[in-house]
């Protein structure tokens, strides 16, 4: 009964607007040829002063000639444009969006991105970095937030790694003191140094002696895992090794953010956790603690974010690739010759059973990953800077982005790549190869060299 209704009351409109639209059709040709007499009737009229009479409507043989001339120069391309007016009005759409979309990239990417300000200039925007001072990404973060406009509290776990933070001369970078390596429970020491942290940003401050007071804004808290994995066998990695790499990346992130996530919610902070993202999408051979702890991570991110989103806290994953570090002090990229050194060390601790069953296999990875990354330089920092800016101050942030070289490509390529191929790629199978390789035999005598850097003794 409702469909039938509905039915009816569409075919009234129908016949309703199509009534009106007849009838405006009929009263606008009624109004045009009155309009057409009176304005022959005063043309003809020679009581009506030249000066103000009408000139008259041109006939259609005047139009015809018009367009006869007119065709000859611009008439084909008019015709053309009136027979192809769909593709036209695409081709002008389109290139007006795409005109609009690098007009609105531009102006974005012109405007200065720096922290908000109090009404007298002082700052306002206070994030943690919970990173190690020593890693070079934790550090370039750091003083480019700080160059920024925000005041920047840099988690540290020993006195040794206060001093370093102190040892910038940076008066708005601050060490703040989280034993956050204990995760069996929260130091009496580390709650201290939260309460008083809580206390810093409730509590009003002045910018100068005798301006107003202002409150701060905890704007985020940024969440760097140490980016250092043990590589090899899983049965060549100690107990102790794969304790202390759950405890460093996993537990202190549930740890630090557990800390701060009471002063997170009431100042509606952000949480950004960044993580590597070349190893673990392809998942290769022997690096099976990077693998698993990436992983369990990006699960912690994804449950946290659902549940932390009815209170009104939004929680970032940043997948890390590949970037310049060279311009970073007191970093130095790692050479071919020394990543073949450090693998053949590694070696020469197995057990010789483990020997025989992986070394070919791994010494060809660490060779292949040597000369894969001499001359590749990654991403430039200031990427990852502008990545952590947005994810901090958009007013609707993603919630994953990919930053720097291979951050996209590993992860699609590992996704969609057969195992097979991922496998012949990787070298999955160079251990049944037989002959002398790169470890000069397993059962021969002498020594071989690969690319001429570094001589290999027998194992």
């Amino acid at each position: 009964m409702t469909d039938r209704l509905q039915e009816q009351l569409s075919y009234f409109a129908w016949s309703l607007r199509s009534n009106i639209f007849s009838a405006a059709d009929v009263i606008d040709k009624q109004a045009d040829a009155a309009a057409t007499a009176i304005r022959e009737s005063l043309s003809n009229s020679t009581w009506v002063p030249e000066a103000v009479r009408p000139v008259p409507r041109p006939t259609r043989m005047t139009v015809r000639i018009v367009e006869k001339v007119a065709g000859g120069r611009g008439g084909g391309i008019v015709a053309w444009v009136k027979e192809n007016k769909w593709a036209v009005g695409l081709v002008v759409g389109t290139t007006m969006g795409i005109g609009g979309y690098v007009y609105a990239r531009r102006r974005k990417g012109g405007k200065k991105k720096r922290a908000r300000k109090a009404s007298d200039g002082g700052r306002k925007e206070v994030v943690v970095l919970a990173g190690s001072p020593h890693d070079p990404i934790s550090r370039s973060l750091a003083l480019d937030m700080e160059r920024r406009g925000f005041i920047v509290f840099v988690a540290v776990n020993n006195i040794e790694d206060e001093h370093l933070i102190m040892s910038e001369g940076r008066g708005d970078i601050r060490p703040l003191n989280i034993d956050i390596l204990d995760v069996s429970e929260i130091t009496e020491s580390a709650q201290t140094a939260i309460e008083k942290f809580n206390s810093y940003i409730s509590t009003p401050t002045q910018s100068f002696p005798g301006a107003h007071p202002h409150r701060l804004h905890l704007s985020g808290v940024i969440i760097i895992p140490d980016t250092t994995y043990p590589s090899g066998p899983v049965e060549t990695i100690s107990m102790d090794h794969w304790s202390d790499t759950l405890n460093l990346k996993i537990l202190s992130t549930i740890v630090t953010i557990k800390s701060f996530l009471r002063t997170i919610c009431e100042f509606n902070s952000r949480i950004l956790v960044l993580t590597p993202n070349v190893i673990s999408p392809i998942a290769p051979p022997f690096h099976a603690a990077e693998s698993a702890t990436v992983a369990a991570l990006g699960s912690l991110v994804t449950s946290l974010r659902r549940e932390l989103a009815p209170v009104g806290v939004d929680v970032c994953h940043l997948k890390l690739g590949t970037f310049d570090t060279s311009n970073v002090a007191g970093n130095k990229n790692s050479q071919p010759v020394q990543i073949l050194n450090a693998a053949r060390a590694d070696i020469l601790c197995w057990p010789p059973a483990a020997r025989t069953a992986y070394a070919r296999n791994y010494a060809a990875q660490q060779s292949g990953k040597s000369i894969g990354s001499h001359g590749i330089k990654g991403s430039s920092l200031r990427e990852l800077h502008l990545a952590v800016f947005d994810a901090l101050t958009d007013v609707n942030p993603k919630a994953v982005r990919r930053v720097g070289s291979g951050s996209l490509v590993y992860e699609i390529f590992g996704k969609c790549a057969p195992d097979g191929l991922l496998g012949w790629i990787l070298n999955a199978g160079r251990g049944e190869e037989t002959g002398t390789g790169f470890m000069g035999g397993w059962g021969g005598s002498g020594t071989s060299t690969v690319e001429g850097s570094v001589e290999w003794e027998k194992v």
